[in-house]
């Protein structure tokens, strides 16, 4: 099986040669330790590829970069007839830190609902079928929603802090903007539909401490059960980025519309283990995250801790292992080819009877 082909068997309920270990394209470099996993079958997720494109006829965008005190910021301009919002990040390796969000005061509402409003979305399937067939079976694109609305709201453009005065204080503007994004991606469902993309993320890195059970409830479960539902008439899966700690609303996740939960992760990191989050999710496919903290011991226990991930997830089928998160310079080479070896050593599966 080729890498990519294997972790659509996965995917879609067929049971793959072996288990698959995969890992985002901005964590792999070109090297020799590289070339050996690919050759031992690692699949790298290109996330760089959507279906859809989006257009802001009344509304203009502007990026720029500037350095103060020796630190480089991004900084990214929003232009609406009805007032202009700013961002200011801070560059991290593959990510980056919020240092100013879009919304900072109560008149931040009106741009930011003319800025939803304004966009209009249309196919783009040409140029990520020309990608996939480029990129070969070593690669498996994965095209993505977006944010869910709420968490949109609260994360990228408020922030923790002001997102709760907001929602004390001016619940209802808040709400107004959750419809109004709500209406948007119901425009987008159709077009990931009819796509090519064999599989979609829609939201993630909500946790329970900030996000909270009720509103993961009310605001995020309803997005996922009615984009499913438009997607599964295309054969197009739906998987959700839920890497943090999910206990307190696994029974919610257990009964939505999603086929898989990425970059969930096992503990000792989180606080569900990769058996009680398979027999809770028993019809949903499992793309951890490896472990963070375990990167960083031996190669040998790294290769151990594999093989129980391994054995837990018996009888294999439900289960991809993957990279999400980075991985200390000093540790990638020898902790990736210690799973890879585990992997290629007990990872094989039963021919399905």
């Amino acid at each position: 099986m080729t890498p990519r082909k294997r972790v659509e068997a996965v995917l879609y309920g067929d049971r793959p040669d072996k288990v698959p270990f995969t890992i985002y394209e901005c964590m792999i470099s070109p090297s020799e330790t590289e070339r050996k996993l690919k050759e031992d079958g690692l699949c790298v997720v290109n996330r760089g590829y959507a279906v859809f494109h989006t257009k802001t006829p009344n509304v203009t965008y502007k990026s720029s970069s500037y350095e103060e005190d020796g630190i480089t910021y991004s900084r990214r301009d929003i232009h609406t007839p009805v007032g202009d919002l700013h961002s200011i990040s801070r560059p991290a390796g593959f990510t980056s830190w919020h240092i100013k969000r879009l919304f900072t005061k109560p008149e931040d509402y009106k741009p930011l609902m003319f800025m939803i409003q304004d966009a209009e979305y249309e196919p783009c399937y040409d140029s990520y079928l020309k990608a996939e067939a480029e990129l070969g079976e070593g690669v498996i694109l994965r095209g993505g929603i977006g944010l869910t609305p709420l968490h949109q709201i609260m994360i990228s453009w408020m922030g923790v802090e002001i997102f709760a005065i907001e929602w004390l204080e001016r619940r209802d503007e808040i709400q107004k903007l959750n419809d109004a994004i709500v209406e948007q991606h119901r425009k987008i469902y159709p077009l990931v539909a009819n796509s090519p993309a064999s599989h979609v993320n829609y939201g993630g890195n909500e946790t329970g401490d900030v996000m909270g059970r009720e509103r993961f409830q009310k605001y995020v479960i309803p997005c996922y059960n009615e984009a499913a539902d438009i997607l599964h008439k295309g054969n197009v899966l739906l998987g959700a980025h839920l890497d943090g700690n999910n206990k307190v609303w696994a029974d919610l996740v257990a009964e939505s519309g999603l086929d898989y939960v990425e970059a969930f992760t096992p503990a000792p990191d989180c606080d569900m283990t990769l058996r009680e989050a398979l027999d809770i999710w028993s019809d949903k496919v499992l793309w951890i995250n490896y472990p963070s903290s375990i990167h960083i011991r031996s190669d040998e226990e790294v290769e151990a801790e594999t093989v129980k991930l391994l054995k837990e997830s018996t009888p294999g089928d439900r289960l991809i292992i993957g990279i999400t998160e980075d991985i200390p310079a000093n540790r990638w080479h020898g902790s990736m080819l210690a799973i890879s070896r585990a992997i290629n050593k007990h990872g094989y599966l039963p021919i399905k009877q």
